[in-house]
């Protein structure tokens, strides 16, 4: 927050849009310096080219940088981060596949076709850039026309040191802005190159309006597959086979993956650990109540999670068991110590002061900066006096490169933060100067003449010292979790005695299958890299060694079970899944064939552990649940539409069992049919497929690898 005015007081270009969500898929930030990995520092291939680690960086600081910028974030979270990463790499991914069928059929994006989509100005990229007219929220091409006319002259302006680094990173935004609408642009048409080519007819305009708006009302009775014992249904190897054939491209896998067994010990405080933090918090309380000064330091050397800001903030900003006890407690009396089960922490605070400040705050402000302090000071006073004397301040500010123009300033971007002593000097002057008075403030090396122009939503805000500590483990509570865990690693070093004796110890086992490399957490637990980097370099029936990973907190060992190589899943794998629905065909069959001479609903009631019920409102465009067997049947509802009213239809072979159905109302709804409408649906909803359908086929084809795991 490098004085809260240098971005404030630039104007409407630039405002930075907060929770730039279109941006999120792209977005990156500084990682870990690469390390080596035997050879070659390749993160990954698509279509045979390699992508190095040292590219996949900038590329990553690139969009980095874009997220910050456009996010106001100065850093990302560990999930952020992890978030990201993937979704850095599925764009890089997705470009080039496109990029390469595009170059086949000779598609490309010109210049002029970019130019063209900034002067519509209709591009949802473009909306979300701090290109925006203030008042309609729209984009403003003559706002970007501006700004790269000044940015082109950017060498020959006096703009402060400030402004030259922010607009150095707008310019490196634009150009990312750019080629991310070239990219956009190619990916569209060749989508379209396959969309349009999707069309629709009358007829099947006809029959989709009919599955979706009639409906069916029918009575129902069924055999559920539950009945029939599994036991009593054999399975052979042979048929296991022949159904594995026959579905054989449902089992094909993208990517390798492999079945892993974990144990994951949370090391968690004890009750000496609990009796600890009470004892020093209490302690904390006692002192809080006899210090007048520097509670910032006091906070700090009291182990506070929370700092002290010397500046009165609404209660929201305040941690929320705070805040629900700000009501019941007088000023400079300590509240506390208490325990707080959200956050497992030992609390006391502090009311400092209790005042009215706004929570928004109209300013104008002037930057001065000159080469020293004498300098500096020198000519804020002269403009500070001419102020006071009556000159125009915009027609100041343009002198000096700045815009002088009104902006609002909201008590959310301070509240809450961690404010240095210039920036708490800054924000306490915005609240206390009168609205109109002229304020000559030295920060830093440089001087601001700010105005405060308007005040707005006053609110009762508080100064509010914390002490929040968080129960966490000692050193010697860990230090005797890891004994015990080590010590049951090294005498169990296969997996079949991981399996014998991780209960007897205390420890659960825990299986994962398809454990994949693009998911990065072992287990969902931070910090298990080195462990997943182990489960792709290990043999099956290796251990690992013992991993301490998560935030410090979690102690793992894992068991390499099986590898599940890229192609087809080896038939054992999907064995279990396969015998299930030959038994429940089998029982199908046996089920149908009692039903043989039903000829009404009533006498399939009668069979042994027949269900029935009535289902309504079942249309052929949906599979009808049905409330006795806990399934839901598509088949049922196709029967149920070409059934007749007064019908019994013949045994339907379900997912949850053998039925027989009877309707006994047909609705047409209230929709009148518009056959263009329904086509212009049905092409829409094929376009949709394909649009997820074709990515995936071309994935396959660019014979894509991801290697990230081994440097990110």
């Amino acid at each position: 927050m490098a004085t809260l005015q240098t971005i404030r007081s630039k104007g409407p270009l630039l405002v930075i849009v907060i929770g730039l969500a279109l941006f999120a898929f792209i977005a990156g930030d500084a990682w870990k310096i690469l390390q080596p990995h035997q050879g070659a520092q390749n993160v990954g291939k698509v279509n045979g080219e390699s992508l190095s680690a040292q590219d996949y960086q900038k590329m990553v600081d690139e969009l980095s940088e874009v997220f910050k910028l456009t996010s106001g974030m100065s850093s990302l979270s560990d999930d952020q981060l992890t978030n990201v990463k993937d979704q850095v790499w599925n764009t890089y991914v997705e470009n080039q596949l496109i990029a390469a069928e595009a170059e086949k059929l000779g598609l490309t994006v010109t210049k002029a076709e970019i130019q063209a989509i900034i002067d519509a100005g209709t591009h949802p990229l473009l909306s979300q850039t701090p290109f925006r007219n203030p008042q309609t929220g729209m984009f403003d091409k003559d706002m970007l026309k501006k700004f790269l006319v000044d940015y082109a002259n950017l060498g020959k302006t006096q703009m402060p040191a400030q402004y030259v680094e922010y607009y150095q990173k707008l310019g490196a935004f634009w150009q990312f802005v750019e080629k991310t609408l070239a990219q956009s642009a190619l990916a569209e048409k060749y989508q379209n190159l396959l969309t349009k080519s999707l069309i629709s007819n009358p007829v099947s305009a006809e029959d989709a309006f009919k599955a979706r708006n009639e409906q069916n009302d029918m009575l129902l009775a069924a055999v559920p597959y539950t009945s029939i014992s599994d036991s009593t249904v054999q399975v052979s190897d042979d048929e296991i086979k022949a159904l594995y054939n026959e579905k054989k491209e449902q089992f094909k896998q993208l990517v390798e993956t492999r079945d892993i067994r974990y144990i994951d010990v949370h090391v968690v405080p004890s009750d000496a650990d609990r009796s600890a933090v009470l004892e020093e918090v209490t302690a904390s309380s006692n002192l809080l109540a006899s210090t007048s000064t520097d509670y910032a330091a006091f906070v700090r050397a009291n182990g506070s999670e929370i700092n002290y800001s010397d500046v009165p903030v609404n209660k929201t900003a305040l941690p929320m068991d705070v805040a629900a006890r700000l009501d019941s407690t007088g000023i400079n009396e300590v509240y506390g110590p208490y325990y707080n089960q959200t956050d497992d922490s030992y609390n006391a605070f502090k009311i400092i002061a209790k005042t009215t400040a706004p929570d928004s705050i109209q300013i104008r402000q002037i930057q001065v900066y000159a080469e020293t302090a004498d300098k500096t000071k020198t000519l804020a006073d002269s403009i500070y006096n001419a102020l006071k004397g009556g000159s125009d301040f915009a027609e100041i500010a343009k002198i000096y490169g700045q815009s002088g123009e009104a902006v609002w300033m909201s008590a959310r971007s301070w509240e809450g933060a961690e404010l240095d002593a210039e920036n708490t000097k800054y924000v306490n002057t915005l609240i206390n100067t009168p609205v109109k008075e002229l304020v000559n403030l030295e920060i830093g090396q440089s001087h601001l003449i700010l105005q405060v122009m308007d005040k707005k939503s006053m609110q009762t805000k508080y100064k509010v010292a914390v002490i929040k500590r968080p129960v966490e483990f000692s050193t010697e509570t860990y230090n005797a979790a890891y004994n015990k865990f080590s010590q049951f690693v090294a005498q169990n070093t296969t997996l079949d005695s991981l399996e014998v004796n991780a209960e007897e110890y205390g420890y659960t086992l825990i299986p994962r299958s398809d454990f994949s490399s693009a998911e990065h957490y072992v287990g969902g637990v931070k910090s298990t890299r080195e462990a997943l980097k182990w489960v792709f370099e290990a043999k099956p029936g290796e251990v690992s060694p013992l991993y301490e990973c998560g935030e410090n907190d979690h102690l793992m060992v894992v068991a390499l079970e099986r590898v599940n190589k890229a192609g087809y899943r080896n038939i054992n794998h999907v064995a279990d899944a396969l015998r299930a629905e030959i038994r429940r065909d089998k029982k199908a069959e046996k089920i149908m064939a009692q039903m043989k001479n039903c000829t009404s609903i009533d006498q399939v009631k009668a069979l042994e552990n027949a269900v029935s019920d009535t289902v309504k409102h079942v249309t052929f465009s949906a599979p009808a649940y049905i409330a006795v067997t806990g399934r839901s049947e598509l088949a049922v509802s196709a029967v149920a539409e070409k059934t007749a009213i007064d019908k019994t239809s013949a045994p339907i072979k379900g997912n949850g069992g053998v039925y027989m159905i009877q309707v006994y109302k047909k609705d047409k709804g209230s929709e009148e049919f518009d056959a263009k409408k329904e086509e212009t649906t049905l092409a829409n909803m094929a376009a949709n497929i394909v649009s997820r359908q074709f990515m995936n086929d071309l994935y396959q084809r660019g014979k894509v690898e991801d290697k990230r795991y081994l440097y990110f």
